[in-house]
């Protein structure tokens, strides 16, 4: 372990905690369940943060939107201020794009003639940003990640806002077609999401909110039959092969990687 300690909030309903905690483990990161019941002091003692996925508080309302209200979140928000990296998967929290206002939101998905819950693997392409959880990516880069929910497009209410954090860095990841172009339709934009954008981060980069979930990719094995390329042609070998490599770090795991990364270095010039 590399001693940096990372929370995994679990709030009613949440899901994804015991992947999550399995996928900072992987990267070597010092995991640990913080479940809503504790005092949000108690955060002060972790280096970054993680908001699983799943249906907090059941959705009401809207996807996060009782979860962004809750102290623990409140106490998080500062901490993010002060720079600790935050990863939220599938979830909102109203923590970007970072401002005095929330102007940003997941709305349910828009599909054509369909409606509700949704999954499916998907391309996302990683874009030029100062985000802690891509960089060392190469702009152009294609992840294939899963993704799987009912309200997870994003949008604002200024039809220009999500291309505009596009164009300023803000969206390190944006749903692609298998051959790298911005996916404009379904199903390759799974939701609708404006900008086609997958990813959202602050301005600074140590927060980023993500639809696809990173931590149900983090072994080979996991990737998805229907995907090809590299990742696809990697998966196969590694199964015909039958020697384990199955179980060696899917697409997903870069992004944890990424994060380990960086609290190393913070240890380090600190």
């Amino acid at each position: 372990m590399s001693g940096a300690r990372v929370a995994v909030l679990q709030f009613p309903g949440v899901n994804c905690e015991a992947e999550s905690a399995r996928a900072l483990a992987r990267a070597g990161l010092d995991a640990e369940v913080f479940r809503w019941t504790r005092a949000p002091r108690e955060l002060a003692g972790f280096d970054a943060f993680v908001l699983p996925g799943g249906f907090s508080w059941q959705d009401r309302v809207r996807a996060g939107a009782l979860a962004a209200k809750d102290p623990l979140v409140e106490a998080l928000a500062e901490r993010a201020q002060a720079g600790a990296p935050v990863l939220g998967i599938c979830n909102g929290a109203g923590l970007v794009p970072g401002g005095a206002q929330v102007d940003v939101a997941l709305a349910r998905n828009r599909m054509p003639d369909r409606a509700g819950y949704y999954t499916r693997w998907v391309w996302c392409r990683i874009e030029e940003s100062a985000c802690v959880f891509t960089r060392g990516l190469s702009p152009g880069t294609l992840l294939p990640l899963p993704v799987a929910h009912g309200e997870g497009r994003f949008t604002a209410a200024n039809s220009s806002r999500l291309a505009e954090l596009a164009a300023a860095g803000q969206a390190p990841l944006r749903y692609a077609t298998r051959g790298g172009a911005i996916a404009e339709e379904f199903p390759d934009n799974p939701n609708g999401a404006d900008a086609a954008v997958a990813g959202l981060c602050n301005a600074r980069g140590n927060v980023l909110a993500l639809m696809p979930h990173p931590e149900r990719a983090a072994a080979l094995g996991q990737v998805g039959r229907s995907i090809g390329g590299e990742w696809g042609t990697r998966r196969d070998h590694s199964l015909a092969a039958g020697d384990g490599s199955a179980f060696g770090d899917g697409p997903g795991m870069v992004l944890f990687h990424a994060l380990a990364q960086h609290l190393a270095a913070a240890v380090e010039g600190a």
